[in-house]
């Protein structure tokens, strides 16, 4: 194509001079200032389209300080598409002169349409594969944030992870045209169901625009989960719905706004770690064009003339997290999701990225300090997933104070002792007491640990006690893609069966890991659909499956329905006692409370644990019990005992506090199918507990 297109007597842009800040494209009455950064820039085009996306201008930004490059366009407005090009010093371009390339602006609020790989649109120039930016107002709707997070009490938050497409998109109650969308998922009855369930905060997977991995396209698979980022402040635009009058930047912040309104948190799980560009060979789509060796890590050997991209992340190339650009745009996106959009904070996919300075990972990385000090990022909520597949990668125990990070001990050690695993016992007893071998006192606090038993890159809890050998043939990589480490078990029938024997065992043992998970301390993830018994046929890495494998099902026979019971009547059981949702220690001076006064561990015949108990790899029994502060003088001293076996087979407890029915009461017992018995399950000295059960005293 021409390099630049000429201006006519009947072209109504003009170039002016324009700003060096901010970035990307801001409009005015006039017209529109672009700014763009390109360190390795000899020429920068704005490139502008009709809405049919074909080009009607090509405009070089004349303004340079020193990296950014910028201009002002007349008569450029809301809703105008446009695209960046740029010719590269050849002798600084890391992958090849780019000026046939259209290049997404890396500040770009909204694309025209989804991004997907197609290698034949891709050659030559590509800008019938790659969608438009478009202009936005940053106030497209009323704010619904006014600049601070809407947050809950640490101490109450759990946290439910969904997909916004999988929530609706079998829902009975949402109409046709809105499942799978935004608007689908804010749907009246799916808010009514989570409040009903309980749980506090929705942390969506990815709603930043992303492209499928060629690999999985070109196998006419996706990436349904959505971690392959393209552009850090656009959404999505599969998930608008095409017959709204709202576009596609209105209709996510309608989303966040109707959670918020129903309150609710929303916690945005973002992927700063890679983008969709891949390795040298994958294509050049935005940071590519126009700063490669500013916005990835990338090492260049003596004895090859090609640079190599560093692969932390494991799809082909890792940010630099380190340039002060890259953390100028994070922090920005950020800023934007918060203060413009809604959320209330964010869960980092591979998070340990996001500290290395260049490569070693440090837990007063720069960028950590930048989102501390920040005004309105410091009050955010900010989880990490604490690990990436470089060297010294793994970093669990190891962010900032005021982070919380996903616990894979907890959800192991979970899996492993209500399996019957042997050796877990001592474990157990710390991950459910807030894994403060990890999480330390006086350094961290109680709800720094995310505990969960499932995540969306493994088993769905029914799957997890259903399946042995993870089933993922229909993501066409012949099984060998997903985890084989599952510590899943299926009771005697690989998948579904009609066994009432084993379907009974399979429902209890969903109800020891979901009452372990939600009575522990720290915070409670909930993997969603596990509530609805959800099953992804045995498939432990669904990343690929647009379809029935992910969506939710929300058809409920009774024993699905009676599971639903039981997850709402245990949420609502830790929420209504702030004993059980956050214990505070006197030993533990990270913060000034005290609420506990005594926890005893017991051996099932009623004496102490003693330090060899722990490593008594035969036993998978014990007991816990809980006296709270004593308040005034005029109330009762709260009181809590545990009890738990792991075992196969039933096993007989002697724990002389519970000695007197008439002061106790049962309020959990894992071996009941409706919670609504559990009330009469006898109370005395000495009983049998069933095998895999735990079971909940309270001191009436």
């Amino acid at each position: 194509m021409n390099e630049q297109i000429a201006f006519s007597s009947l072209n109504p842009f003009e170039l002016k001079s324009g700003s060096v800040h901010p970035y990307g494209a801001n409009p005015t009455e006039e017209g529109c200032n672009f700014s763009i950064y390109c360190p390795d820039a000899e020429e920068v085009f704005i490139c502008l389209f009709d809405e049919h996306e074909q080009p009607i201008a090509q405009i070089p930004l004349k303004e340079r300080v020193q990296s950014s490059w910028f201009g002002f366009i007349t008569n450029v407005r809301t809703g105008q598409y446009y695209g960046i090009r740029v010719r590269s010093k050849s002798y600084k371009n890391m992958v090849g002169n780019s000026v046939e390339k259209l290049l997404i602006d890396p500040y770009a609020k909204a694309l025209s349409r989804p991004l997907n790989w197609n290698a034949k649109l891709y050659q030559g120039d590509s800008h019938a594969m790659v969608p438009k930016c478009i202009i936005t107002e940053n106030s497209l709707l009323p704010s619904t944030n006014s600049h601070v997070p809407k947050l809950v009490s640490a101490s109450s938050r759990i946290i439910y992870e969904a997909h916004v497409k999988g929530l609706s998109m079998l829902h009975p109650d949402v109409p046709d045209e809105l499942r799978g969308t935004y608007l689908g998922a804010c749907h009246e009855s799916i808010l009514q169901h989570l409040k009903s369930l309980g749980v506090s905060s929705i942390q969506f997977l990815p709603l930043m625009a992303f492209m499928p991995e060629p690999f999985a396209s070109e196998k006419g698979l996706t990436n349904y989960w959505g971690y392959n980022p393209i552009a850090f402040f656009a959404p999505e635009p599969r998930y608008a719905a095409p017959t709204s009058s709202l576009s596609v930047v209105e209709q996510c912040k309608e989303m966040i706004r109707c959670y918020r309104d129903a309150g609710f948190e929303i916690i945005l799980d973002v992927v700063f770690n890679h983008t969709a560009e891949s390795g040298f060979e994958g294509p050049i789509l935005s940071f590519k064009g126009l700063c490669a060796n500013h916005a990835y890590l990338i090492e260049q050997n003596d004895e090859s003339d090609r640079p190599e991209f560093v692969n932390y992340s494991g799809c082909g190339n890792t940010l630099k997290v380190s340039d002060t650009y890259m953390q100028t745009l994070i922090l920005d996106a950020m800023r934007y999701w918060v203060c413009e959009m809604g959320v209330s904070g964010f869960r980092f996919d591979l998070a340990a990225t996001l500290g290395r300075e260049l490569y070693e990972y440090r837990s007063n990385a720069s960028l950590f300090r930048m989102i501390q000090q920040d005004p309105v990022l410091k009050q955010s909520v900010l989880i990490a997933e604490p690990w990436d597949i470089g060297p010294g990668g793994y970093q669990l125990g190891h962010f900032p104070a005021t982070w919380q990070e996903v616990n894979d001990k907890f959800r192991d050690c979970v899996r492993g002792f209500w399996r019957g695993d042997k050796g877990l016992k001592g474990e157990f007893a710390t991950r459910l007491m807030g894994s403060k071998d990890i999480f330390r006192k006086n350094i961290r606090p109680m709800h720094a640990s995310i505990n969960n038993v499932t995540y969306h890159d493994g088993y769905t809890l029914h799957d997890l006690v259903s399946y042995e050998q993870k089933h993922n043939q229909a993501n066409l990589e012949d099984n060998r893609d997903g985890h084989n480490h599952n510590l899943s078990r299926n009771y005697g029938v690989e998948g579904e069966t009609q066994n009432p024997e084993i379907l009974a065992l399979r429902e209890q043992q969903k109800r020891n890991l979901f009452a372990t998970l939600i009575l522990s301390q720290g915070t409670p993830h909930v993997l969603g659909g596990d509530e609805l018994s959800r099953t992804q046929k045995g498939n432990n890495n669904a990343y690929c499956q647009d379809n029935e494998i992910n969506y939710f099902d929300w058809n409920l026979n009774e024993r699905k329905a009676d599971f639903l019971a039981f997850c709402r009547y245990v949420i609502a059981l830790r929420q209504a006692h702030p004993l059980l949702q956050q214990m505070d220690f006197a030993d533990d001076q990270f913060s000034n409370k005290e609420n506990i006064a005594i926890a005893e561990w017991y051996r099932r015949d009623g004496s102490h644990k003693r330090d060899i108990d722990w490593v008594n790899h035969e036993h998978h029994c014990f007991a816990l019990h809980i006296v709270g502060a004593q308040t005034s003088l005029s109330q009762a001293q709260e009181q809590w005992v545990f009890c738990i076996n792991s075992a196969d087979a039933p096993k007989q407890f002697t724990l002389p506090m519970l000695t007197n029915e008439n002061e106790w009461e049962c309020v959990l017992d894992t071996s009941c199918v409706k919670q609504q018995t559990c009330n009469q399950t006898p109370i005395h000295g000495l009983f049998e507990m069933p095998a895999f059960s735990l079971r909940l005293f309270k001191r009436k």
